[in-house]
């Protein structure tokens, strides 16, 4: 999972995006903040089949840092299938970010400014190149200023997934950015709540994983997939137990090939914020 701004990867803290810093990893002693850097060392030491990254400049805004996409898509540079958030809210931002070499474009709620956006996207794109970020704060969802729900004023957690997943939404991201880097775990009853009410989405949550307990609790919570960041920086989720959940993800993802799910681009590894690096969980 790498979280870009201004061309550094940065590590993501609480959501505080003003104060974020250059990413300094263990798994890069020596490359502090260097993307290209990071997503070798992502593929190489861990294994990771593909990326998270998120634009913070074009999610704050401002101009898509396409070189950068360009890059770490190239695959000298990409630790396989880039997916990308970069303040997606229109067909052409979306078809812009796949001609840049993104995989998958990530629809996130902070930037969307209703449902019919994303309907557009997915119509545009196809519903297998497009997954719904449902961005939190501390519990909370975190809309854009001028945001209008297709039910009125229905904002809550769990009717914003309901809208999105009627819009033609199969892949539901939730990602609580005041979880993360904080290491406090993640919201468990809230994703219970959505496997239950949405069992054939799929699910992955990224924002809080602080030990490899915490990829256990979301896996039995339903969790299809997990982003992970901070704890692989520290060296708190080791390559070995990022290759055991790996090994469950494709595992899951062979069982599930021929159900009737329609599958989606795993979200993967993402330097930096709440989206993370990914894993698949076999339930």
């Amino acid at each position: 999972m790498i979280d870009l701004s201004g061309g550094v990867a940065v590590h993501a803290r609480a959501g505080d995006r003003a104060t974020y810093q250059p990413v300094r990893s263990v798994l890069l002693p020596d490359g502090a903040g260097d993307p290209i850097a990071l997503i070798r060392a992502f593929r190489e030491q861990l294994g990771a089949g593909s990326c998270y990254l998120a634009d913070l400049d074009a999610i704050a805004g401002g101009a898509v840092q396409s070189a950068a996409i360009r890059h770490m898509a190239e695959p000298e540079g990409a630790a396989g299938p880039l997916l990308v958030d970069a303040g997606t809210d229109s067909p052409d931002r979306a078809l812009e970010l796949l001609s840049y070499g993104a995989s998958v474009v990530v629809v996130g709620l902070e930037t969307l400014r209703d449902f019919a956006g994303l309907v557009e996207v997915i119509d545009a794109v196809g519903t297998s190149r497009v997954v719904f970020s449902l961005d939190l704060r501390m519990g909370g969802p975190l809309v854009h200023s001028r945001f209008e729900p297709r039910d009125g004023p229905m904002t809550d957690a769990l009717s914003l997934a309901a809208q999105a997943i009627e819009a033609g939404a199969t892949c539901l991201l939730v990602l609580d950015l005041g979880r993360v880097g904080t290491g406090r775990g993640l919201d468990l009853e809230l994703l219970e709540k959505l496997r239950r009410r949405f069992p054939h989405v799929r699910l992955l949550a990224g924002g809080g994983v602080g030990n490899p307990r915490d990829l256990e609790r979301m896996r039995d919570a339903g969790c299809d997939g997990a982003l992970v960041a901070s704890a692989l920086h520290d060296g708190t989720v080791t390559a070995d137990t990022f290759g055991m959940f790996a090994a469950e993800m494709r595992e899951a993802s062979d069982r599930e090939s021929g159900a009737s799910r329609r599958e989606t681009p795993e979200a993967v590894n993402r330097i930096g914020e709440s989206r993370q690096s990914d894993a698949r969980f076999s339930r």
